[in-house]
Protein backbone atom coordinates (compact mmCIF):
# COMPACT_ATOMS: atom_id res chain seq x y z
CA UNK A 1 0.00 0.00 0.00
CA UNK A 2 1.32 3.34 -0.95
CA UNK A 3 -1.31 5.71 0.34
CA UNK A 4 -4.40 6.17 2.44
CA UNK A 5 -6.43 6.44 -0.78
CA UNK A 6 -5.23 3.01 -1.87
CA UNK A 7 -6.25 1.59 1.50
CA UNK A 8 -9.71 3.16 1.16
CA UNK A 9 -10.11 1.68 -2.32
CA UNK A 10 -9.24 -1.79 -1.01
CA UNK A 11 -11.67 -1.35 1.88
CA UNK A 12 -14.54 -0.32 -0.41
CA UNK A 13 -13.85 -3.22 -2.74
CA UNK A 14 -13.84 -5.76 0.10
CA UNK A 15 -16.84 -4.40 2.01
CA UNK A 16 -19.17 -5.91 -0.53
CA UNK A 17 -17.62 -9.33 -0.05
CA UNK A 18 -17.03 -9.60 3.70
CA UNK A 19 -19.56 -9.83 6.49
CA UNK A 20 -22.67 -9.40 4.38
CA UNK A 21 -25.39 -11.93 5.04
CA UNK A 22 -28.10 -12.58 2.53
CA UNK A 23 -30.85 -13.47 4.96
CA UNK A 24 -34.42 -12.86 4.08
CA UNK A 25 -36.04 -10.44 6.53
CA UNK A 26 -39.00 -12.80 6.85
CA UNK A 27 -36.75 -15.70 7.76
CA UNK A 28 -36.86 -17.41 11.17
CA UNK A 29 -33.48 -17.91 12.81
CA UNK A 30 -32.81 -20.94 14.99
CA UNK A 31 -29.58 -20.52 16.94
CA UNK A 32 -27.86 -23.35 18.82
CA UNK A 33 -25.29 -22.51 21.50
CA UNK A 34 -22.07 -24.29 20.54
CA UNK A 35 -19.57 -23.07 23.10
CA UNK A 36 -17.63 -25.64 25.12
CA UNK A 37 -20.40 -25.90 27.70
CA UNK A 38 -23.02 -26.49 25.02
CA UNK A 39 -20.98 -29.07 23.18
CA UNK A 40 -20.20 -30.91 26.43
CA UNK A 41 -23.92 -30.97 27.21
CA UNK A 42 -24.93 -32.42 23.83
CA UNK A 43 -25.50 -29.42 21.56
CA UNK A 44 -23.85 -30.97 18.50
CA UNK A 45 -26.53 -33.69 18.01
CA UNK A 46 -29.22 -31.02 18.56
CA UNK A 47 -27.69 -28.78 15.89
CA UNK A 48 -27.32 -31.71 13.51
CA UNK A 49 -30.92 -32.88 14.04
CA UNK A 50 -32.34 -29.40 13.44
CA UNK A 51 -30.13 -28.69 10.42
CA UNK A 52 -30.87 -32.04 8.82
CA UNK A 53 -34.63 -31.79 9.40
CA UNK A 54 -34.84 -28.25 8.01
CA UNK A 55 -32.83 -29.26 4.95
CA UNK A 56 -34.71 -32.54 4.38
CA UNK A 57 -38.08 -30.79 4.63
CA UNK A 58 -36.96 -27.94 2.37
CA UNK A 59 -37.88 -25.26 4.93
CA UNK A 60 -36.33 -22.28 3.17
CA UNK A 61 -37.84 -19.80 5.64
CA UNK A 62 -35.82 -21.29 8.55
CA UNK A 63 -32.11 -20.64 9.00
CA UNK A 64 -30.34 -22.89 11.53
CA UNK A 65 -27.05 -21.45 12.78
CA UNK A 66 -24.71 -21.77 15.71
CA UNK A 67 -23.25 -19.29 18.15
CA UNK A 68 -20.77 -19.25 20.98
CA UNK A 69 -21.61 -18.92 24.63
CA UNK A 70 -25.12 -17.72 25.37
CA UNK A 71 -24.24 -17.27 29.05
CA UNK A 72 -26.61 -19.77 30.64
CA UNK A 73 -24.30 -22.77 30.97
CA UNK A 74 -26.47 -24.61 33.50
CA UNK A 75 -29.28 -24.75 30.92
CA UNK A 76 -27.29 -26.13 27.97
CA UNK A 77 -27.93 -27.25 25.29
CA UNK A 78 -29.77 -24.04 24.41
CA UNK A 79 -31.75 -23.28 21.24
CA UNK A 80 -33.02 -19.77 20.55
CA UNK A 81 -35.80 -19.11 18.06
CA UNK A 82 -36.01 -15.63 16.55
CA UNK A 83 -39.08 -15.06 14.42
CA UNK A 84 -39.61 -11.74 12.65
CA UNK A 85 -41.89 -9.47 14.68
CA UNK A 86 -41.98 -11.77 17.72
CA UNK A 87 -40.08 -12.05 20.98
CA UNK A 88 -37.15 -14.43 21.14
CA UNK A 89 -37.95 -17.85 22.60
CA UNK A 90 -35.17 -19.64 24.47
CA UNK A 91 -35.39 -23.40 24.77
CA UNK A 92 -33.15 -25.11 27.34
CA UNK A 93 -31.79 -28.57 28.14
CA UNK A 94 -32.54 -29.64 24.60
CA UNK A 95 -32.11 -33.07 23.08
CA UNK A 96 -32.50 -34.04 19.42
CA UNK A 97 -35.96 -35.43 20.28
CA UNK A 98 -37.05 -32.21 22.02
CA UNK A 99 -35.64 -30.21 19.10
CA UNK A 100 -37.81 -32.17 16.67
CA UNK A 101 -40.85 -31.44 18.84
CA UNK A 102 -39.94 -27.73 18.79
CA UNK A 103 -39.56 -27.91 15.01
CA UNK A 104 -43.00 -29.50 14.58
CA UNK A 105 -44.96 -27.52 17.15
CA UNK A 106 -43.26 -24.11 17.19
CA UNK A 107 -41.61 -23.65 13.81
CA UNK A 108 -44.23 -25.40 11.70
CA UNK A 109 -47.45 -24.99 13.74
CA UNK A 110 -46.67 -21.70 15.52
CA UNK A 111 -47.15 -23.00 19.07
CA UNK A 112 -44.34 -22.33 21.55
CA UNK A 113 -43.41 -25.49 23.45
CA UNK A 114 -43.58 -23.79 26.84
CA UNK A 115 -42.42 -26.81 28.87
CA UNK A 116 -38.94 -26.55 27.28
CA UNK A 117 -38.50 -22.79 27.63
CA UNK A 118 -36.15 -20.93 29.94
CA UNK A 119 -39.14 -19.57 31.87
CA UNK A 120 -40.38 -23.07 32.65
CA UNK A 121 -36.89 -24.17 33.74
CA UNK A 122 -36.57 -21.20 36.11
CA UNK A 123 -39.96 -22.04 37.64
CA UNK A 124 -38.91 -25.67 37.98
CA UNK A 125 -41.69 -26.96 35.74
CA UNK A 126 -39.54 -28.54 33.02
Amino acid sequence: MKSLEELRAIREKMQGKVGVRTENEGQTRVIVGMATCGIASGARPVLTALSDAVQEQGLLNINVTQTGCIGLCQYEPIVEVLEPGKEKVTYVKMTPEKAMEVLRMHLLDGQVVTKYTLGAAKRGTE
